[in-house]
C-alpha cells in the first residue's frame, strides 16, 4: 500500500484539488452535485464548506498523497431515525487508483467516526457498475446488504447502486 495521510483540508489546497478533481471519471461515479468540470471555485467552495462544518455532524479530510491532496473523504451523520448512522463518501485521483490508498483511508476515516459520534452504523451507496469502489469497502469490512436495480439516474441512464454498511460492533480495527 502507497504511504498515505489524512488531513484537514486547507484553503491553499484549492488549486491541487481542482485540478485532481476534475476528471469525468471520477464525477461519472459520483452523486451530480459533483461538478464536472471542476474548476477552481468548485474547489475553493468545497474547502471553505468543509472547514466551516467540522465538528457539526461532519468529518471531511484530504487524503494526501506525496505531500499534496489526492482526493476527499467524507463520513456525515443522518438525521432523524437515521441519526445513528453516518454516510461515507469519497474519491481519489485517477494515478492513486489500485495501489490499496482508499481501502486504508476509509478504514481510518470509520475508526475516527466511531470514536467521535454517537453512531452504530456507517454505509456508502456505490454504483453497481464501479466495481473498484465495491473492492475499497469490502477490503474495509464493510458488507454488501443488497442492489437497490435502477435506483440512480446519471448521465442520462439509469443505473443500480449498492449499500454497503459497517456496523460499529463488526469494525476490526
Amino acid at each position: 500500500m502507497k504511504d498515505f495521510k489524512l488531513r484537514a483540508w486547507k484553503t491553499e489546497d484549492a488549486e491541487v484539488l481542482a485540478r485532481a478533481a476534475d476528471n469525468p471519471k471520477i464525477a461519472g461515479n459520483l452523486r451530480n452535485v459533483f461538478p464536472s468540470p471542476y474548476t477552481l471555485e468548485d474547489a475553493v467552495w468545497y474547502i471553505n464548506d468543509c472547514i466551516t462544518s467540522e465538528g457539526k455532524g461532519r468529518i471531511d479530510r484530504a487524503i494526501e498523497v506525496d505531500g499534496r491532496p489526492a482526493g476527499s473523504i467524507t463520513i456525515t451523520v443522518q438525521e432523524d431515525v437515521y441519526g445513528r448512522s453516518a454516510e461515507l463518501g469519497y474519491w481519489l485521483a485517477e494515478e492513486h487508483w489500485n495501489k490499496g490508498i482508499m481501502s486504508g483511508a476509509v478504514r481510518q476515516m470509520c475508526r475516527e467516526a466511531f470514536a467521535v459520534f454517537d453512531i452504530v452504523r456507517i454505509y456508502a451507496e456505490p454504483f453497481a457498475y464501479n466495481t473498484g469502489s465495491r473492492r475499497v469497502l469490502e477490503k474495509a469490512g464493510f458488507t454488501c446488504e443488497g442492489i437497490m436495480r435502477n435506483g440512480v439516474y446519471k448521465n442520462g441512464q439509469m443505473h443500480s447502486y449498492c449499500m454497503y454498511a459497517l456496523l460499529k460492533e463488526e469494525a476490526a480495527f
